[in-house]
């Protein structure tokens, strides 16, 4: 079974031949280097060490780790393989305690094994392809969406990543600049986002790997970049989004907010 469920050229997560890939984004952009692993046990490392990153991509790692646990431990005759199942979904949990998407990913799966009455090893499997074929399809419907309320704007700031990098594959605030420049030509600018620098090493590379053209800018240079007249949106992914619609998001995302409505841009 192998599934890299979108026609995009960027895959942070493959299900092949009953392991799952992991491209490793410490390495971006200098190196695509995909780590494979067997066992929850190396997934929960990967989400613990920045190999995976974003809420969507951890929980969907999570997803395939505990397929990979249930398919490691299950056997007719191993009595220990549910409970060697919840210590590896334990393990997991551990690895980002901050991710709403993996805990939400890790009941889902639970949930699913409890209503499995024989062999768990395909189903299991086949849920985590499910979540990730929902990712993809849920990122292309914001990104209509979105593309739909920014209309004829030019000019598209982002800030840190939420590409295909950071999901399942297309993105979120990514997704919407990727629908918006399918039908039209837009400008757009990317900031570096320090101090790990997602904009330069992940969404700079990312957008060229899919030839759509961006202009890297230094984080400081935002504001004149805004009084310039040159930007129109600025888009970005959300950890968090209370009830009464406040966002918190990357580092850096506050002073873009302040500034959008100095300049009176749109946000």
């Amino acid at each position: 079974m192998s599934s890299s469920p979108n026609k995009l050229n960027v895959h942070a997560l493959i299900w092949q031949d009953q392991q799952l890939a992991v491209l490793d984004q410490r390495q971006l952009p200098e190196q695509v280097h995909y780590d494979f692993f067997t066992t929850a046990a190396e997934v929960a490392e990967a989400i613990k060490t920045m190999r995976v990153r974003g809420a969507p991509a951890i929980g969907i790692a999570a997803a395939y780790a505990v397929a990979l646990s249930v398919q490691q431990h299950y056997s007719p005759q191993n009595t220990e393989w549910q409970k060697q199942v919840n210590a590896d979904i334990t393990l997991l949990a551990a690895s980002r305690p901050t991710a709403v998407n993996l805990f939400w990913a890790l009941s889902v799966m639970q949930e699913t094994l409890l209503l499995i009455e024989h062999s768990p090893v395909d189903e299991m499997i086949n849920k985590a392809l499910e979540i990730h074929q929902q990712d993809i399809a849920a990122n292309k419907k914001m990104g209509e969406l979105g593309a739909d309320i920014l209309a004829d704007a030019q000019g598209l700031l982002t800030h840190c990543n939420a590409g295909a990098l950071a999901t399942g594959g297309y993105g979120t605030a990514l997704g919407v600049i990727r629908s918006a420049q399918q039908r039209q030509v837009r400008e757009i600018f990317a900031g570096e986002t320090r101090p790990w620098l997602q904009g330069a090493r992940l969404t700079v590379w990312e957008l060229a790997e899919d030839n759509i053209p961006v202009t890297l800018i230094a984080d400081s240079a935002a504001a004149m970049l805004m009084k310039s007249g040159k930007i129109d949106w600025i888009i970005v992914g959300a950890d968090r989004i209370a009830a009464n619609g406040d966002v918190a998001n990357k580092i850096g995302t506050y002073s873009l907010a302040v500034l959008a409505r100095h300049h009176g841009q749109s946000t």
